[in-house]
């Protein structure tokens, strides 16, 4: 799956001359905590956040009062506040490696481009929502997870054994086991029960880790 099947298309911007106050107020009235910053000619810039938001606001142990405080947000722009050199991806790219640099490099959010114009963001929340999906969280059906070898044909003999029982697979994701001999997997069918999806699995060879 790329990541322009899943970001969220022409964002929500801020302009680098925008004051932290006004940036702020886009932020609620949107319901957004990320902001792709671009200037007059539409390129990006910079990322503001919710992080540079509080960053720019005073420490608690300042003297000034709440009317100083909001006087000089409202003078302090964005431009001195975003993150600079946004790290960026192109919406060609797959999900997987956006949610590997974005947990490698602690971010919470990646501005879409296609060549250089954005296009759209993807943030966390976006990624989480595909995991969801790629789990089938919420559909009805039993799940399992289970060890089976690591060698060609063991899903093709598992998956065809559940087709002869007339169940729907509804995911099958793998993961590394416990060694490199084995290799872990986690399946959601519908139209059987677990009894008939343990039995089906285990003569295939499968070691039952877990059915609900």
């Amino acid at each position: 799956m790329t990541i322009a099947r899943v970001m969220r298309r022409n964002p929500v911007a801020a302009r680098p001359e925008m004051t932290v106050t006004e940036a702020k107020e886009r932020m609620e009235r949107e319901h957004v905590g990320k902001l792709p910053v671009v200037d007059k000619n539409g390129r990006l810039v910079g990322v503001f956040t919710k992080k540079d938001l509080l960053r720019a606001g005073p420490s608690p142990a300042t003297s000034l009062d709440v009317y100083e405080i909001g006087y000089l947000l409202s003078k302090l722009t964005v431009e001195k506040t975003m993150t600079r050199d946004a790290v960026t991806v192109q919406e060609t790219e797959v999900v997987e490696e956006a949610a590997r640099v974005m947990a490698e490099k602690d971010i919470g959010c990646l501005p879409v481009m296609r060549g250089d114009v954005l296009v759209g963001l993807v943030t966390k929340d976006d990624l989480f929502r595909v995991f969801v999906r790629m789990f089938a969280g919420g559909e009805q059906g039993v799940r399992v997870t289970f060890l089976v070898e690591e060698k060609p044909g063991m899903l093709v003999r598992l998956t065809a054994g559940v087709a002869e029982l007339g169940g729907n697979i509804l995911s099958l994701t793998t993961f590394d086991g416990d060694s490199p001999a084995n290799r872990r997997c986690t399946m959601k069918v519908s139209g059987v029960d677990s009894m008939q999806l343990r039995r089906i699995l285990e003569t295939a060879g499968a070691v039952i880790e877990d059915i609900r």
